[in-house]
């Protein structure tokens, strides 16, 4: 029943959303999405070592 629950949330969530940053005016050059999209994946992997570390000593 949780899992219905939380489907159901995230479900809503993503119906409220989706307009709202459609409506949005914030746009990024190509410049800035560089900037930001080569800091993706090391700060994927710091998350990553970050919960394994977290799981072998908790």
């Amino acid at each position: 029943m949780t899992i219905v629950i939380i489907l159901v949330i995230l479900f809503a969530a993503l119906l409220i959303v989706v307009p709202l940053l459609e409506r949005s005016r914030f746009r990024m050059s190509a410049e800035q999405m560089s900037k930001l999209s080569r800091w993706i994946l090391p700060l994927a992997i710091v998350l990553i070592l970050a919960q394994l570390i977290r799981h072998l000593v908790g």
